[in-house]
């Protein structure tokens, strides 16, 4: 009986201990510290943000039709309920809903009432979970307008020949592709929206076309999907076409970030179709470090191909590059964008002819940002064909309008040309930038001093008071980085002309006699607006006896099948930008 009571004691014993030993964690898997070795819980669980957003946070319809928004939630703790706001208050018409599980696509639908034009109704939309944990609010905003809402058409993935018309706005949604012997057709006026969550993006693949022909009055708006005042650069991809032109890298060449835009070939006459009165806003990826997607971005694409007025702005990388190819473009406006503004690459060698480029004085990229920035390629080997594009015609207005105006220390060069690059430039305006131009490398000082690389009737303008030559140091020159003592004391600041090479003469190389170049010690000697800096609408044609008006030359025969005009930069008497430039594309209203 002694040896049974004491096996019982000993039994209860171990048990109790047993017990006291069980692991003590967070037992819910649906936490994000679930241990699953645990066998008591001891209250640690945590459980992510209850999560909310809204599918479109904006809306318009006349009175007596219906907008809609999709309210996506996410618990990881499990849903409870959704509250629903009208104008900051309670509404018998939304009562709060009851939910559950964790994930949760609520389709929220609202009549249009009877108010008047311009009035606008807030809903804002709070989810609860079942831990009493609130996401934070989010609020969709009705418009009452004058005139239906347009139905928005989702696009993804590979599109068949089509028409894409006005009377719709078209979102893209991932990469959307037109392949090989498809055509995409845009009719004037119509506006194409970019997903912002899944980066969307227009890629015209080789054999494929765009048609996209817009008006002075109805130019085709490719941008952000979000509402006036709420866009920034980069909420969606952009413009990609790739052509059967050549390059210098080869036949079948994937653009930067390989997401597919294969390039190249040897047909220079290529036809990847026509981009006229276009808008590209907000777009710009990127994709790796260094590897984007831009506003508008060429592969090799061939001169059969029409490229004229086209409005980039606020793209987060370049506003157009060019890898390789032989297309010609004119009437270009990079307005605000973050890198560079026109970036040449692997062997492009078409025309370009009017190019406005303006802008912000805080807008630049890590990797530095430059007015024109031109490489033969990423390692500078010496391949054919060379990067021997001719520019004219062009107009660079830099972030710097006054010796105290403070900008981005990422800004750079007006003209940085480097990589064995064989750029010709020709009869334009550049100013406001650190450096005017930086001839980078022994093979593009080479190319200089061989008459390959090419500046004639080039104006280089510093700004008033700044530094000894209007660009923040005492000189004009360095070939290295430039000392303290009397330069300007804030950075940015550089020199007119720069090099790298000790051996190239590249002050007397720009001065050269008969090529018409011009250093100014600030701008307003050029007789350019002052308001070409500032925000809103530029005064862009020169004004009355402006130097600008006069010294352009076309007796090179490198300017063979451009238009013979007397001005230097972008414009003379007429301001080709008028009625398709939207320079508060910020606040444009397209629903």
């Amino acid at each position: 009986m002694k040896n049974l009571k004491l096996l019982s004691m000993i039994a209860l014993a171990s048990v109790m201990v047993f017990s006291s030993c069980k692991r003590e964690g967070c037992i819910d898997p649906t936490s994000l510290n679930y241990d699953p070795k645990a066998k008591k819980d001891d209250g640690s669980c945590l459980y992510g943000a209850v999560q909310l957003s809204l599918s479109s946070e904006t809306a318009g319809n006349t009175p007596g039709n219906q907008v809609s928004t999709t309210v996506k939630l996410t618990a990881a703790s499990g849903l409870k309920s959704l509250n629903i706001l009208k104008n900051g208050l309670a509404d018998a018409n939304y009562p709060v809903i009851e939910l559950n599980g964790t994930t949760k696509d609520h389709e929220f639908t609202y009549i249009v009432e009877n108010l008047a034009i311009g009035s606008t109704i807030n809903f804002s939309f709070q989810a609860t979970d079942i831990r009493g944990e609130q996401s934070a609010a989010k609020t969709f905003v009705v418009t009452v307008t004058a005139v239906p809402a347009k139905q928005v058409i989702e696009i993804s993935g590979d599109i068949e020949t089509a028409t894409w018309t006005k009377g719709n706005i078209y979102k893209l949604n991932g990469y959307c592709r037109v392949q090989d012997g498809k055509i995409l057709t845009i009719e004037a006026g119509t506006v194409i929206m970019g997903d912002r969550e899944t980066k969307g993006v227009l890629i015209i693949q080789r054999g494929g076309k765009i048609l996209a022909n817009g008006t002075a009055s109805e130019p085709i708006i490719m941008t952000s999907e979000r509402a006036p005042g709420l866009r920034e650069p980069g909420d969606w991809g952009g413009l990609v076409i790739c052509g059967r032109a050549k390059n210098n890298q080869g036949t079948d060449v994937e653009l930067e970030g390989g997401y597919g835009g294969i390039h190249g070939g040897n047909d220079d006459n290529d036809n990847s179709g026509v981009v006229r009165y276009v808008q590209i806003n907000y777009a710009g990826i990127p994709i790796n470090p260094n590897e984007e997607v831009n506003s508008l971005t060429m592969g090799s694409v061939g001169k059969g191909t029409v490229i004229e007025h086209v409005q980039c702005a606020y793209g987060l990388d370049d506003a157009f590059e060019w890898f390789g190819g032989t297309v010609n473009c004119k009437y270009l406006v990079a307005y605000k964008c973050l890198d560079d503004d026109m970036d040449v690459d692997f062997g492009f060698s078409g025309n370009i002819q009017y190019a406005l480029a303006i802008r912000g004085v805080s807008m630049a990229d890590q990797s530095g940002s430059n007015g024109f920035e031109v490489d033969n390629n990423g390692s500078g080997a010496l391949v054919a064909p060379y990067t021997s594009a001719k520019f004219s015609n062009v107009t660079m207005i830099g972030p710097k309008k006054t010796r105290e105006t403070a900008i981005s220390l990422q800004f750079q060069n007006a003209m940085h040309l480097r990589r064995s690059n064989k750029i010709k430039i020709y009869n334009s305006f550049l100013t406001g930038y650190p450096n005017g131009l930086f001839i980078d490398g022994v093979n593009t000082a080479a190319h200089a001093t061989g008459d390959e690389l090419q500046l004639r009737n080039v104006v280089l303008a510093g700004v008033e008071h700044w530094g000894g030559s209007g660009y923040g140091s005492a000189g004009t020159l360095f070939t290295n980085s430039p000392a303290n003592g009397d330069q300007h004391p804030t950075n940015p600041r550089g020199v007119a002309l720069k090099t790298t090479e000790a051996g190239f003469d590249v002050i007397a190389w720009y001065n050269t006699a008969g090529w018409g170049n011009q250093l100014l010690d600030k701008w307003q000697d050029a007789g350019i607006n002052l308001n070409m800096f500032d925000a809103g609408k530029p005064t862009v044609t020169p004004g009355a006896g402006s130097i600008l008006l006069t010294g352009a030359d076309f007796t090179n025969a490198n300017l063979s099948g451009m238009e013979n005009v007397t001005f230097r930069g972008a414009f003379g008497a007429t301001d080709w930008t008028a009625g398709w430039v939207d320079w508060n594309c910020a606040l444009t209203e397209y629903n």
